[in-house]
């Protein structure tokens, strides 16, 4: 009632926006943690128009006008309802894609640590690698590059400028931790995955892999659940060796309620470093000045999540990897205009990209004085 009888102006952050649409209690109950857990950013230096875009259309009127209206189909709205998924997880894609490659007779190197890329100001010669401590040089025709663009830069040799060099240096990352717990109970909960809002964990995000295909879990009288952790590589949480991470997540687990801590028979830790790229106040800038240096060297081409510095889901960071191959072969595709600038439609055809992709929440720049 206050938000509608004094609404907070200038709506400068998420918090502005959220409180004058949902009202303080809701924002503090369902939207601070969950958004502070994953970005690690107060709301409060969050830009509004994030949210602006990210629930479009909705408000507290909006959504209890919604619960009261039933659906024409009598199906609750989301982007899918069905999709497919593979039998043993995500991995059995690239294990495939790795098979083809084997048997149109390619060669797929694992291991191998990229220690420099070589080039003449005008394309890339060769790429250097630590493979279990030999140091081997591949003369290069053509390179497809994933890794971050900050550890790219770091790595060409001849050095980038020094303008390139500080702007990658600028650019920033969020890690993530995934503590699958062994459950012995046959069925914790019916969803897929679960947002945890409750300020007083730190988990974010519980998956049910059982629920995505049950053949990842050979016992049926188990599950297997993972607790997903976002932090920042060296801070308190990431430093927790594996054993204090698989006894917080299974403490943690019985603190939402989901199990209790004694069902829980073992556990493991995913460690992911640089998952989220961040949108900062200066991270727009940075990659347009890395962009810039990296367009001129003719046979390096961008793509993916961390090599573009995008925060695409896997779909499109698997079409720039498309549209790269098909550029080798003379087509001419921008791949930096796969998704540009995308909206979140909360309504949109599942079947299109851009209502699966996600928005990043950028910094308030500070105000001066």
């Amino acid at each position: 009632a206050r938000a509608c009888i004094a609404p907070i102006a200038p709506e400068r952050s998420f918090e502005d926006w959220i409180c004058n649409r949902f009202g303080r209690r809701l924002f503090e109950m369902f939207f601070r943690s969950y958004t502070e857990k994953v970005w690690g950013i107060p709301c409060r230096e969050i830009g509004a128009e994030w949210a602006a875009q990210r629930i479009r259309g909705l408000s507290l009127r909006t959504a209890a006008l919604e619960m009261m209206r039933p659906s024409p189909s009598g199906r609750i709205r989301t982007l899918a309802h069905a999709f497919e998924y593979p039998r043993l997880g995500p991995g059995m894609m690239w294990d495939a894609c790795r098979d083809r490659v084997v048997q149109a007779g390619g060669t797929v190197t694992l291991g191998a640590r990229i220690v420099e890329i070589a080039h003449d100001a005008r394309a890339v010669t060769a790429v250097v690698v630590d493979l279990n401590g030999e140091r081997r040089v591949q003369p290069a025709s053509h390179v497809i590059s994933t890794m971050p663009m900050r550890d790219l830069i770091a790595g060409v040799a001849p050095a980038a400028p020094e303008h390139v060099r500080r702007a990658a240096a600028r650019l920033t990352y969020r890690d993530f931790l995934t503590v699958a717990l062994v459950v012995d109970q046959a069925d914790v909960f019916p969803d897929n995955w679960i947002y945890v809002h409750d300020p007083s964990v730190r988990v974010g995000r519980v998956q049910n892999f059982k629920n995505w295909s049950a053949a990842m879990v050979p016992d049926p009288a188990r599950t297997c659940l993972g607790l997903e952790y976002f932090c920042t590589s060296g801070d308190e949480l990431w430093a927790l060796d594996d054993g204090a991470l698989v006894a917080l997540a299974a403490r943690e687990l019985g603190a939402i309620g989901l199990a209790r801590r004694a069902r829980v028979l073992d556990g493991t830790v995913l460690r992911v470093h640089k998952a989220y790229p961040v949108y900062d106040a200066g991270y727009r800038d940075a990659v347009a000045q890395i962009r810039a240096w990296v367009e001129r060297i003719s046979n390096l081409q961008l793509v993916g999540r961390n090599g573009m510095h995008k925060y695409n889901n896997q779909d499109h960071s698997m079409l720039t990897a498309r549209l790269a191959v098909r550029n080798l072969f003379g087509e001419r595709h921008d791949l930096w205009a796969v998704n540009a600038d995308a909206a979140y439609h909360e309504e949109a055809d599942a079947c299109a990209l851009a209502s699966t992709q996600p928005l990043v929440p950028r910094r308030i720049p500070a105000e001066n004085g």
